[in-house]
């Protein structure tokens, strides 16, 4: 019964309802532009497609990892309904703009503008759901739809667009983009949406790095970083030469394309269903660790596929490896918020969560460029086995960064400055002006740094 309740709980909460259904709707569209952009590209550059799509990827990265952590610092400060629905109506406009572009250095300016609106909206989206939700149970439920419906966008729009495909051109996906985040916009506007409390207590730059503070000092947090480079690796061939590979290639049709991006995000989707269940009995780290491995296993078929030279055997066999390859990015992704909820204060929580988009994609920004300029210039084989080292490293720091075991309640000491603190309630004078005590440990004011020792 407890399954069933949880769900229906969640969902009839109308604001969080109104919040969800404006992710899903922005996220759709965003998709839909993903793929209208690679053949965008392709149309303007040709054979050149993978360095023009690489290039505007890097772009969309670097200014997630520069925007990002402002967005989370002042969040704060302004209301957030009237902050979201604004950023959608830039989205809007500017995805409408883009069917026009006739050079591709305009493709580059407009990617700016875009991804620098979507990069101030996730965090602050995240920032509003325990101020909606604040019962604990349901905020982590909310953080996993989240996920989930990032999966679900991950498989279903790439089907929408080769539906759309098969009927019209690709510029009609732009349409459909800014049809997805008017909607978006209009949900926001029938939420009611509390003004955060502004963190006077903090400068702004202590506020733009809290969250890159506790990610340092955190080993899982360390370690998770390492996942993201391996999730990056290996999404930057999916993402990137998925366009090139499948029209030159392989010598198929723009449909193919988005028939393989739907095999991408068919595995991711049959992870994301099936893995609350998962986690249930299984820690994070076994989970995403083998996601991990998966994710390089799948690298290193596709590296033995580019060197098959008939095109019509390599078609199923990319179908299945892109398929194992979602697999390894959902096991390793949907776990994340869980994580992330565990390694951070309540009141820290949006500036973890700015932390994990800016660094995140911080890896795509390195990986983007080798798939484009490198698959370019090299040819896929040459960049695949580049960022397979890439991979393979950062899979190496989640191993050791990680811990294999994680005991919930950490032994640690307080020295005399804090010696009055209300958090020394329960603690023990070791020493004179050294306390120590244990509790569930995160990185805050009160603790800056990890215990050496643990229990």
């Amino acid at each position: 019964m407890k399954k069933v309740e949880v769900p229906v709980s969640l969902f009839a909460h109308r604001d969080y309802r109104h919040l969800f259904a404006a992710q899903v709707v922005a996220l759709f569209g965003t998709g839909l532009a993903t793929v209208a952009l690679g053949l965008l590209a392709y149309e303007l550059a040709g054979a050149d497609a993978g360095a023009v799509l690489g290039t505007a990827l890097a772009i969309k990265m670097l200014t997630y990892v520069v925007v990002a952590p402002l967005a989370g610092a002042y969040v704060g400060r302004v209301p957030r309904r009237a902050m979201l629905v604004g950023l959608d109506a830039v989205r809007a406009l500017v995805v409408l703009a883009l069917p026009f572009v006739d050079q591709v250095w305009q493709i580059y300016v407009l990617i700016v503008v875009l991804q620098s609106a979507s990069a101030a909206f996730t965090p602050t989206f995240q920032a509003v759901l325990p101020d909606i939700l604040p019962e604990e149970r349901d905020y982590t439920r909310a953080l996993s739809a989240s996920q989930l419906a990032s999966t679900m966008e991950t498989l279903l729009s790439p089907v929408l667009a080769a539906a759309v495909l098969s009927v019209v051109s690709f510029h009609w996906l732009f349409t459909g983009t800014s049809i997805g985040f008017v909607l978006s916009a209009v949900l926001v506007l029938t939420t009611t949406i509390p003004n955060a409390l502004n963190a006077a207590h903090r400068k702004a730059w202590d506020r733009i790095i809290a969250g890159t503070r506790i990610y340092r000092a955190t080993p899982r947090l360390r370690g998770l970083m390492g996942l993201n480079l391996v999730v990056a690796s290996v999404g930057a061939v999916v993402m990137v030469n998925t366009f090139n590979y499948v029209l030159d290639t392989l010598g198929r049709s723009d449909t193919d394309v988005a028939v393989l991006f739907a095999a991408n995000g068919l595995g991711t989707i049959v992870v994301a269903l099936s893995l609350p269940r998962v986690l249930d009995r299984i820690p994070e780290r076994r989970v995403m660790i083998s996601g991990g491995i998966v994710l390089l296993v799948g690298l290193a078929a596709v590296i033995t596929l580019s060197t098959v030279s008939a095109a019509g055997a390599r078609w199923p066999i990319a179908l299945v490896v892109w398929a194992v390859i979602g697999t390894g990015t959902g096991l390793v992704l949907t776990p994340v918020g869980r994580v992330l909820r565990r390694s951070s204060a309540p009141s820290d929580r949006p500036a973890i969560f700015a932390a994990q988009f800016s660094l995140a994609h911080a890896c795509w920004l390195l990986t983007y460029p080798i798939a484009g300029w490198l698959g370019t210039a090299a040819g896929f084989t040459t960049a695949w086995l580049v960022l397979a080292a890439l991979g393979a490293s950062g899979l190496g720091l989640a191993l050791g960064s990680w811990p294999r075991h994680e005991p919930e309640s950490l032994d640690h000491v307080h020295h005399a400055p804090l010696a009055d603190h209300d958090h020394l309630a329960d603690a023990i004078e070791v020493e004179p002006g050294v306390w120590q005590h244990a509790h569930t440990y995160v990185i805050d004011d009160t603790h800056p740094r990890w215990p050496v020792t643990t229990q």
